[in-house]
């Protein structure tokens, strides 16, 4: 992979961007109102940057992850959160959900995930963490394609 900048496009095209904050904004809304505290939104948008590759919103979200109460252990079990005894059972369904609405191109949601997260989740929950999925994949695709750069901490 190259060194070479790329266009940073949240500058590039700042209205855009500003309509995704904006958006991001409205989805959080949704988010509370249907009860999804911060550690579940950070578990998600952490576990959907980390499948997606995107290493600058996996810093963001491990920060706001942090703020949110989640320690470093759990943090290191999202990779491997259908062995891990650390999660609810409402944290596995979201993680699910992640996981196929992240690779939503391999097939959608499957009928057997969607009944499985429905017998956890209620409606509004399933609903606002699938707009915090659409979120965080569309950030991911802006940060990865920029290349936005991850230094080391100082």
């Amino acid at each position: 992979m190259s060194d070479e900048p790329r266009v940073h496009l949240s500058r590039a095209a700042m209205p855009a961007y500003k309509a995704l904050e904006a958006f991001s904004k409205t989805v959080k809304e949704i988010a509370d109102e249907a009860g999804i505290d911060a550690r579940l939104a950070e578990i998600v948008q952490l576990h959907a940057s980390q499948l997606n590759g995107c290493a600058y919103c996996v810093r963001v979200h491990v920060d706001r992850a942090t703020e949110a109460g989640l320690d470093a252990d759990l943090v290191m079990q999202l990779a491997t959160w259908r062995e891990s005894g650390v999660f609810t059972d409402r944290e596995r369904a979201a993680l699910e959900l992640t996981e196929v609405f992240t690779f939503i191109h391999d097939g959608g949601v499957p009928d057997e995930v969607y009944d499985r997260v429905g017998g956890v989740l209620s409606e509004k929950e399933y609903v606002a963490l699938c707009w915090i999925l659409v979120s965080i994949n569309s950030f991911n695709r802006i940060a990865i394609a920029g290349r936005y750069p991850v230094p080391p901490r100082g």
